[in-house]
């Protein structure tokens, strides 16, 4: 009988330690995906501010056809900070959660 239950006991610390070690391995592999996975949004972040900056320049170059480039520059900018502003306020205001009413 103690010989039976020592090998449970063994047994059972072996599947316990092969439990481990798979999700441990189940672990690793889905970090290694979301590791790639942050990289190509990394890399898709930069372009897409690439391709922002590249269309504000574009205004202001159209504009600076109508208005002196001065002027041309500042109301864009002004518009993309106004905008800034407003987004900054809402994303606030998301942060502070749904008001409760009394």
């Amino acid at each position: 009988m103690t010989t039976l239950v020592g090998r449970l006991v063994d047994e059972s610390r072996t599947l316990v330690s092969a439990e481990v070690a798979l999700y441990k391995a189940k672990a690793g592999e889905r970090v290694s995906a979301y590791k790639s996975a942050i990289v190509f949004f990394a890399i898709a972040g930069v372009l897409g501010l690439a391709a922002l900056v590249a269309l504000l320049v574009g205004l202001i170059m159209a504009l600076a056809t109508v208005l002196h480039p001065i002027w041309a520059t500042l109301i864009v900018v002004g518009v993309v900070l106004l905008l800034a502003a407003v987004l900054g306020i809402v994303g606030k205001g998301r942060l502070a959660g749904p008001e409760r009413s009394v």
